[in-house]
Parts: C-alpha cells; structure tokens; sequence
C-alpha cells in the first residue's frame, strides 16, 4: 500500500513546479506538462519515489542509525524541526556550517565545548565570574545552540541526509557526496537530481507539499524504529541470560563433582599392597 495517493498531493500542492524559464533540464522525466509558463510535476512519478525513499529510509532507522534532516529556508524551518524532533532525529534548520560534515571532530568539539558551559551553570563556576564574562559566555552559548542544538546528540556521521531544496541546501549535498553519505531530497523542476541517491520530485515551497512528504518519511522512520524494537525483545526471550551470581554457582558444582570423580577413579585404579612388600 502506497503511502501517499495523487488526490492527497494534488491537494497539497506538489504538483507545481517553477517557471518554464528557471528550469533544469535533467528534471524532464518527472515533468507531466507546461501550464501557463508553469511545469506541471507528473504526480504519479512522485507516489512511486515517495515509496522508494520512505522504504530505504525506514531501513536505516530499523539498524538504529541516525537520518540528518536539513532545511534552511523559511517555509521548511519548522515543519523539519518538528517533524525530526517526534522521531528523535539530528536537524539543520538554520544556516549550514561549512564542514559540518567534512570537518565533523571539529563540529563535534564545539558541541562538546556547549555541554561544558553548561556543567559550568550547574557546578557554580558560572556565579564566580565577572557580569562581562558572564555575557561573553551567554552569547557564545546560544550562538552553539541556535546552530548546533539540534545536533547535539549526534555522536557519528549521520547514515544519511534529507533534504529540503536540494539547490539551495547545495553545500550539504556536495559534502554528503564527498563522503559516500546517501541523499533523499525534495527536487523542484528549478534543481538538478543527477546528485541525489532518492529524488522526490515535488513542490519545495509550498508548506503543505513540503509537510505530507516529510509526513510520509517520518511514519517510515517510526516504523523501522518500532522493529527494531521488536526484534530485539524478541531475541531476548529467546535467549534469556542466566543472573551472573546462578551462573557461578552452577559452575562451582559442576566443578566440586568433576573434581569428585577424578578422585575416585584414581584410587580405583591404584594397586594393592601385598603384606609381603
């Protein structure tokens, strides 16, 4: 059963394109038609990439990694953060940090320094300073947090990355390239999808169109989660692990009777003493 249907996109929107004049060749097979200077996105292609992306996106959450969700442009802001935020996933939704992935220790020490300004708010160390240090602190700390809050939790490369315009999220997909990182997007007829691993051909500014796409990825996402969850109680029945302190016991008494029985095997196989000798 498809995830999306065309009368539910349709309604969203995601049929529209950009002008006729702003378009990227390479987004003709997805393109049905042209109405008044307008592309029309063929509907019935995106219900299929929908699918496509939505399973290999609930596969990557059903091995337990982590799917980095990105959008910076104002109509996507805070759809994407609340969409990653209900299934616990890392989002950029303000501007992109060059190197973000590339130069990932570095972006992982900045985050480290945020947690340790906060260890200083809680220990006292923060009350002993000056009100100009103080200030200095507080700025710095919500500059990290406003562009590396949502990826706090992020302790490795993501398994992958979604993006919201792929044009203008550019950096973040030449990166993820570099790196091997595969790349679910929402392509408008403006963008070029030779670079994207999962194109999603839609509208990329319309809130509604951009909301029932992301819809469609997050209840995959739930799904894989769900499984994994239940796979892993499942091998927990299976193979129940005995408490340590039995497990010992058991093992003191198997060795107490092997001991037990060497002994007596050899003094059944020592020889008498003749009274002679």
């Amino acid at each position: 059963m498809s995830r999306t249907n065309f009368e539910q996109l349709l309604e969203a929107g995601c049929h529209f394109g950009h002008l006729k004049r702003k378009w990227n060749p390479a987004m003709a097979p997805y393109i049905f038609m042209e109405r008044n200077g307008i592309h029309i996105i063929d509907l019935h292609k995106t219900v299929v990439k929908i699918d496509e992306a939505a399973a290999a996106i609930k596969q990557i959450a059903k091995s337990g990694r982590k799917v980095l969700f990105v959008a910076t442009k104002k109509q996507a802001k805070d759809i994407v953060a609340e969409k990653a935020s209900s299934v616990q996933m890392p989002y950029i939704t303000e501007r992109w940090a060059g190197g973000m992935l590339t130069n990932f220790p570095t972006i992982r020490k900045a985050v480290k320094k945020m947690t340790t300004i906060d260890k200083m708010t809680k220990d006292g160390t923060f009350d002993n300073m000056s009100k100009r240090e103080k200030l200095q602190i507080t700025r710095q700390r919500a500059k990290l947090e406003k562009t590396l809050g949502s990826i706090a939790d992020l302790a490795r490369l993501p398994a992958a990355l979604f993006v919201v315009d792929v044009m203008k999220e550019g950096i973040a997909v030449k990166e993820a390239l570099r790196l091997g990182i595969p790349v679910f997007g929402i392509v408008d007829t403006n963008s070029n999808p030779n670079d994207i691993d999962f194109v999603i051909p839609a509208n990329d500014d319309a809130t509604k169109s951009i909301d029932v796409i992301l819809s469609a990825m997050v209840d995959a996402i739930n799904e894989g989660v769900q499984e994994r969850k239940m796979e892993k109680t499942e091998t927990d029945e299976e193979v129940p692990a005995a408490p340590k302190e039995k497990r010992t016991r058991v093992a003191k008494k198997e060795r107490a009777q092997k001991d037990e029985e060497e002994v007596v095997n050899a003094d059944s196989e020592a020889k008498p003493v003749s009274e002679e000798e």
